[in-house]
């Protein structure tokens, strides 16, 4: 019926908070092995395209470790978790300095430093960065570090259940997507690495068959909390030509470097969003920009926004984004370095996920662990970009450590014939000749999240939205469904399928309850926006296969980070007066 295998630590998801866990974990000894489900050369990690960000304070002396806090938890709205904030901003600095040292060779300056770009709402230049392909030179070097320590990598295998008893997880299912042969993979300690769910918009910064909540799914089905996952951030500049690549990500490195945005009528809009730091503003600003501006009718004949870096030499171009200047030459046989682009919001990030104790990841469920996008808490309701490159690496380490400690500690091993029989039957349900086709209804999902859940929301579009998905829900015990030892790609479609459906429904009624606009929750029915009103949205799932939702207390600040705070809100009000 399966095979069994055997390790320490199994991770899921070999991108790069997956493969930095297990490197440390080698590093102590211990055996790890780890599953993705796309090639380990190109798992998701390869999109995050600007940078890695780092005070290292090499271009801007005032910078320091204190300053990326605050801009951090300051951008997130305060929604975001303190100590993983301050964990992120001390230890960033090492951890690049690091990944450099191993391969990722960033661009250096004169005197052999690291270089440092300036990415939105960032107060200084603390953006490290490989061109404009750092995420792919980050991977390549965790990859050849991985094989150098002989880390065994199964990038076809597609991990349908944790295996959990009394509330500690003693490993995974795993189907291998190729030969559609089932693995029982028993571990003392799992960590979740499987990324987050914007792949289940129409527009999106993803790429097909990643990113559809699988992890999200995983985790509630083994008795873990999802928060906030209503943050959704949407990237004001995805490509909206060609129609089969609408969404692709066209990186904030191009306004870090000096894009400025353009409406139909050759207006420079952003004056009117953010006068003082216009192209360099937050995302979640940006990206609302671009959205009223498209939406009121100055946008272009495609929808979209001009992005205009054709003031800049080509070779600078050349040098600091090729690979943007490679996309529109290869897919609209557009020079930017003599014309504008087109850009238009695509959904990128989720900035929600996984409920984790600030320290090491470990989730409510006893050896369980998650790091990088599916875990929740460290951006809050508005990402800063270059944060999450600098987050696989901290909390991917972290989290190897701490399994490796728990791994360590046991004295005896839990097992259970039943759960693993659950397992199977959790992917037989599907193989059905059933009357409804998962590739159609994963389509009409993602338009209905585009629809009813997108840049800007209200009450009746997520309510109409909601209803929409459970009927998608109700459909899942009739698909059609074949397999056989050549191909499971219908039953992976089929478990993606659900775990989509789950973590669509999450995401929505975690924007309904929350009914302020905050950071990338915009809504246009907005009741409040009460700054000191702030709460976590929390989902969990019951025995009915239903979500049930509650609200928690933001964390708060220990004094010495509040006064941080205080003393720049207070820095931030002067200056407003000044420019008044």
């Amino acid at each position: 019926m399966h095979k069994t295998e055997i390790t320490n630590v199994l991770i899921i998801g070999c991108g790069g908070a997956g493969l930095r866990a297990a490197i440390e974990i080698k590093s102590r000894g211990l055996d790890v092995k780890v599953l993705g489900k796309r090639p380990k050369n190109d798992a998701h990690t390869v999109l995050a395209a600007g940078g890695i960000n780092a005070a290292f304070g090499n271009l801007d002396k005032e910078d320091s470790w204190k300053q990326h806090f605050i801009d951090t938890y300051l951008e997130g709205y305060g929604i975001n978790d303190p100590s993983q904030i301050e964990i992120m901003a001390k230890e960033a600095p090492d951890l690049v300095e690091e990944i450099d040292k191993w391969g990722a060779n960033f661009e250096k300056l004169d005197n052999g430093k690291l270089d440092q770009r300036y990415f939105g709402a960032h107060k200084y230049r603390r953006t490290c960065y490989s061109g404009d392909f750092t995420g792919f030179s980050i991977l390549q070097t965790l990859v050849k570090k991985a094989n150098s320590l002989e880390i065994p990598i199964y990038d076809t295998h597609y991990v349908s259940d944790l295996l959990v008893k009394d509330g500690i997880c003693f490993g995974a299912m795993s189907l291998d997507i190729i030969s559609s042969e089932r693995i029982v993979y028993l571990a003392d300690a799992v960590i979740l690495c499987t990324g987050g769910h914007t792949r289940l918009w129409k527009k999106s910064s993803s790429r097909k068959n990643e990113n559809l909540g699988d992890g999200y799914h995983l985790a509630l089905k083994a008795g873990c909390e999802l928060v906030d996952m209503e943050m959704v951030q949407f990237h004001p500049s995805g490509i909206v030509l060609p129609e089969d690549l609408a969404g692709t990500l066209v990186t904030e490195a191009v306004r870090g470097e000096g894009g400025i945005l353009y409406n139909k009528n050759r207006e420079r809009f952003m004056i009117n969003y953010d006068k003082e730091r216009m192209e360099l503003s937050t995302r979640d600003k940006v990206a609302m920009a671009n959205y009223t501006e498209i939406f009121e009718g100055r946008g272009t004949p495609n929808g979209a926004v001009y992005l205009d870096i054709s003031h800049k030499d080509k070779e600078f171009i050349l040098r600091k984004i090729p690979r943007v200047y490679r996309l529109f030459l290869e897919t609209q046989l557009l020079d930017i370095s003599k014309e504008p682009m087109e850009v238009a919001p695509t959904a990128h990030y989720s900035m929600g996920g996984i409920l984790v104790n600030s320290i090491d990841h470990v989730t409510s469920v006893k050896g369980l662990y998650a790091a990088g996008e599916v875990a929740g808490g460290l951006h809050g309701a508005n990402r800063l970009g270059g944060n999450s490159l600098a987050e696989i690496l901290i909390f991917g380490k972290r989290a190897g450590i701490a399994s490796v400690n728990y791994s360590n500690s046991l004295t005896s091993h839990i097992r259970s014939q039943e759960v693993i029989l659950k397992a199977h039957q959790n992917i037989n349900k599907f193989i059905n000749n059933g009357k409804e086709l998962p590739l159609t209804l994963q389509h009409n999902l993602r338009n209905i999240m585009w629809e009813y859940c997108g840049v800007v929301k209200n009450h009746q579009l997520l309510s109409r939205g909601l209803k929409k998905i459970r009927a998608i829900k109700n459909k899942l015990n009739n698909l059609d469904v074949r397999i056989d030892k050549h191909s499971s790609q219908d039953l992976i479609c089929a478990l993606d399928l659900e775990s989509a459906v789950i973590s669509s429904e999450a995401t929505i009624i975690s924007a309904i309850e929350r009914k302020e606009s905050i950071g990338a929750h915009q809504r246009n029915d907005n009741i409040k926006n009460d700054s000191e009103s702030r709460f976590n949205v929390v989902v969990k799932i019951n025995k009915d296969n239903s979500l049930s939702i509650s609200k928690k207390p933001i964390k708060k600040l220990v004094k010495e980070l509040s006064d941080l705070i205080l003393n720049q809100k207070r820095e931030f009000s002067i200056k407003n007066k000044l420019l008044e």
